[in-house]
């Protein structure tokens, strides 16, 4: 049904440093190792979706400096098409990360070349999205974009993936013209204004969410799992139990295996199952799209899970 994936977002240069705790108001800590690697939420899903041996066009800007350099050269060695990746003035995106050893995670971003993406970028790609076409948005590029590109692709009877992260007043008419809407538990609490604090209170709200938007919604919600809703049925997706090494990538790399899912005609909650065992993979590893799971890989969980 669908032959390729077309992730329009982000990209990063990450610079993850790994250290025990966070340093308190006022206090100089020392991390105990730094990590360089491509990165941001764009970046990230369409590095899983190649590494699964999809059919993937990177559609975003990186700045003229060695970063940029970089992360094109990375995500192209991964098998990711940049055709449409546009080089602008400036410096690249960036993100500093720091990574505790219970798996925890905080981070800080610069847009950078992200906030350059525009529509005549969109323009650009339209020969390219056509209704075998799953394409993915994040909220790390221009809101004003998005939304054309949204118009554009329901026009063109693409399927729309939107990632509501991080998350961001969308007008209400432009998440009805959604396919999937993808959010983990605080993002939910912002689009639904209740929080989401409890499996069960997930899967209260992502049916008034499903219903409200007409569109299959997914609350990924850690460490417990996810919860899936479409047209009218619910289901929870529980994680499978690994030792986690760190979270980076996690929900990035379940979003690549949905798209895997679909494209092999999956229904949504077999996809989400499959997705499951990504993140689950790529939480044993350190460093983003490094540790991001090939399809064999995927497998050794996948099957196992099929009995």
């Amino acid at each position: 049904m669908y032959d390729k994936v077309v992730v329009i977002g982000s990209l990063n240069y990450d610079v993850c440093l790994k250290l025990e705790r966070l340093p308190e108001e006022g206090e100089t800590n020392f991390a105990d190792s730094v990590e360089y690697c491509s990165g941001g939420k764009g970046a990230n899903q369409a590095v899983q979706a190649a590494k699964l041996g999809l059919p993937v066009y990177m559609v975003g800007c990186i700045g003229e400096d060695a970063s940029g350099a970089f992360l094109k050269e990375t995500v192209e060695g991964y098998g990711v098409r940049t055709d449409y990746l546009k080089t602008v003035s400036g410096n690249s995106g960036m993100s500093v990360a720091q990574s505790l050893y219970d798996g925890g995670i905080r981070a800080s971003v610069v847009r950078g070349a992200n906030d350059c993406v525009s529509k005549a970028d969109i323009d650009a790609i339209a020969d390219v999205i056509t209704p075998e076409t799953i394409v993915v948005f994040q909220l790390e590029i221009p809101i004003s974009t998005i939304l054309y590109a949204i118009d554009v692709c329901r026009e063109k009877g693409a399927y729309i993936l939107l990632n509501g992260a991080p998350a961001a007043a969308l007008p209400e008419e432009s998440l009805k013209k959604l396919d999937l809407f993808i959010v983990n538990e605080v993002e939910a609490s912002f689009y639904g204004s209740v929080e989401i604090d409890s499996v069960e209170k997930a899967e209260s709200e992502i049916v008034k969410m499903s219903e409200r938007l007409s569109a299959t919604c997914i609350f990924t919600l850690g460490k417990a799992g996810s919860v899936v809703s479409d047209r009218g049925r619910t289901e929870f997706v529980p994680s499978k139990k690994v030792q986690a090494v760190e979270s980076t990538g996690a929900g990035d790399s379940f979003i690549g295996g949905l798209c895997y899912g679909l494209v092999k005609d999956m229904d949504i909650f077999e996809a989400c199952r499959f997705a499951t065992c990504c993140s689950a993979k790529t939480v044993t590893k350190t460093g983003g799209q490094p540790a991001m799971p090939t399809l064999e890989e995927v497998m050794e969980i996948y099957r196992g899970e099929q009995g």
